[in-house]
């Protein structure tokens, strides 16, 4: 079944339940059938007077007052309201409410998704860090709080998950930005699929998106760089760093001999004889014994 048979079953479905609901109630069932096929709307005048609304009241305490003694029917029995004068209580919102309020925002829930995973590969990336992971977990369980009661196509989801693991590869791995290339690519599909899909169906902006993808790329072209950087820059600690430094021959090489190198002495060997008292350059280390040039 195509897409377009499946809107319109769904709409069909939408049509039936609504005209029944409409007669139940009795209620203008054309109306609300064009409604919902057409997103017709009305005036309060024009709905009252084409039997879509039952009354017009300008605040709580009218509407109190229009109902009263009206019949209406609850669980099949039928009860009348007795309101005029009723004393009424408002009932907040419970911190759970505002909470969940806030996070199905559709872009609040994709950018906690998106942190949540930050906060877990930097975890994984810089083990002890302890926030990273803590804070990651945190928005992840939130993300997928909202998920339940937003649209999310789990296809959508699988393709940030699979871009989160290239980038992690790809900074363990050199693959010269290739890995990174291939995530910031599923990265943008997966976050224009993440949620909605049809008209009026709640979505991620794109500007949150653009913004999301964008500051990713920025930031692994930095470390990606970065790293390329340091791989190629001369070791500048251990044995590996004495190469290009400069010493002094303590005594011919010829062409063994020893020489003086950063406070300590060192055996050398050379190629071409050195002679005592002599500039050296470091070519190579083999082992606990340099291999120089005269400088």
């Amino acid at each position: 079944m195509g897409s377009k048979d499946l809107a319109r079953k769904v709409k069909n479905d939408a049509v039936s339940y609504i005209r029944s609901l409409a007669a139940q109630h009795g209620r203008n069932a054309d109306w609300a059938e064009k409604a919902v096929r057409e997103g017709g709307s009305l005036g309060e005048t024009d709905a009252l007077r084409m039997k879509v609304v039952d009354l017009v009241a300008r605040d709580v305490d009218e509407l109190l007052v229009a109902i009263d003694g009206r019949t209406v029917t609850v669980a099949g029995r039928a009860r009348t309201l007795h309101t005029k004068g009723a004393e009424r209580h408002e009932v907040s919102a419970t911190w759970r409410q505002k909470l969940l309020s806030r996070i199905i925002d559709p872009n609040v829930a994709y950018i906690l998704f998106i942190l949540g995973f930050y906060g877990i590969l930097f975890e994984l990336s810089n083990p002890g860090a302890i926030l990273p992971g803590v804070v990651g977990g945190i928005c992840l369980l939130l993300a997928f709080l909202a998920f339940q009661a937003l649209p999310v196509n789990l296809t959508g989801v699988f393709l940030i998950v699979f871009a989160m693991v290239l980038f992690a590869v790809d900074v363990k791995v050199q693959s010269h930005g290739i890995l990174t290339l291939g995530g910031v690519v599923s990265l943008l599909l997966g976050s224009l699929i993440l949620l909605g899909g049809e008209p009026g169906v709640a979505r991620v902006s794109l500007s949150v998106i653009a913004t999301v993808v964008g500051v990713t790329v920025a930031f692994f072209v930095f470390v990606l760089g970065a790293a390329y950087r340091a791989q190629r820059r001369k070791p500048v600690t251990g044995i590996q760093g004495l190469i290009g430094e400069r010493g002094t021959a303590l005594t011919d090489l010829a062409p063994s001999g020893q020489v003086f190198l950063h406070g300590e002495y060192w055996t050398a060997q050379a190629d071409a004889p050195i002679s005592k008292g002599s500039a050296v350059v470091v070519d190579r280390v083999d082992g606990l014994s340099l291999k120089v040039k005269k400088a």
